[in-house]
Parts: C-alpha cells; sequence; structure tokens
C-alpha cells in the first residue's frame, strides 16, 4: 500500500510517535510523518524506551507543528487524541480520509515507576494492533 499518511496528535510526544513508527515498520512502501496541534519540546522518555522494547527507534524523533504539513496532500489524516480530532485544522492539501483512532495519553499516567510504564506499555501494544486493523482494512477496501 503506497500511501502518504499524518498521524495528528496534541504534542507529538508520545502516541503520534509511536503510531508513526509503527505504520513506517508495518510497510516500508508507507510515507508517514507526525505532528501535533501544541508540539511538546521533545518526545517523552519513556515513549523512547518502550517503543525501543519492541525494537522501534524514536531517538532521533521530534515533535513537530501540523502547520508545516498544512499544504501538503495526504491520503490519511489519522487523529490519535480526543483534543487533536477537536482542533484538527482544516488542510489546504487534498486530504482521502479523515480518520480518528483515539488512545489514552500515557503521558497522564500516575503512580510508581513501574504503573506508568505499565500504561506506555499498554498505548504502546494499543496502537499496534489498532493500526495493524486499520491497514488490513484498507488493504480490503
Amino acid at each position: 500500500m503506497n500511501k502518504k499518511i499524518l498521524i495528528l496528535c496534541t504534542g507529538n510526544s508520545c502516541r503520534s510517535q509511536m503510531a508513526e513508527e509503527f505504520l513506517k515498520s508495518f510497510d516500508p512502501e508507507l510515507e508517514v510523518y507526525s505532528a501535533g496541534t501544541n508540539p511538546s519540546k521533545q518526545v517523552h522518555p519513556k515513549a523512547i524506551q518502550v517503543m525501543k522494547e519492541v525494537g522501534i527507534a524514536l531517538s532521533k524523533n521530534y515533535p513537530k507543528l501540523v502547520d508545516q504539513f498544512i499544504t501538503d496532500p495526504f491520503d490519511y489524516v489519522i487523529t490519535v487524541c480526543d483534543n487533536a480530532k477537536e482542533t484538527c485544522p482544516v488542510f489546504i492539501g487534498k486530504v482521502g480520509k479523515q480518520l480518528h483512532i483515539g488512545f489514552d495519553d500515557p503521558a497522564e499516567a500516575t503512580g510508581t515507576e513501574d504503573e506508568i510504564l505499565f500504561e506506555f506499555r499498554r498505548i504502546r501494544d494499543e496502537i499496534k494492533n489498532e493500526l495493524q486493523s486499520f491497514l488490513k482494512k484498507e488493504e480490503q477496501a
């Protein structure tokens, strides 16, 4: 599937970064980007840690502002957090489909170090499973 996809979140520090790299790992033909409506200063260290556990590096990634993609054409723009869905900008470029596949924000997890890491791993695994399902459905469409 040779498609161009933008994953959109608020901070572009956790969920959208994980989603971008999972999609790239599933299909090297995909052209995938991620961005935020209000980007953080850096990719969350725990997102980097839990993705490394599954063999995917996020250490060179950095949060980007969605404005830099606003005129680009995309086959899909996928929001992964409710806030980004509500504040999703109007894209000037051609967008095939806008989808929302929402996930809890692991950066809001509280508790012990182990409990917080559990949340990051849970969300990581949810993102992986949901995006695999998304690609399967799109290939069959």
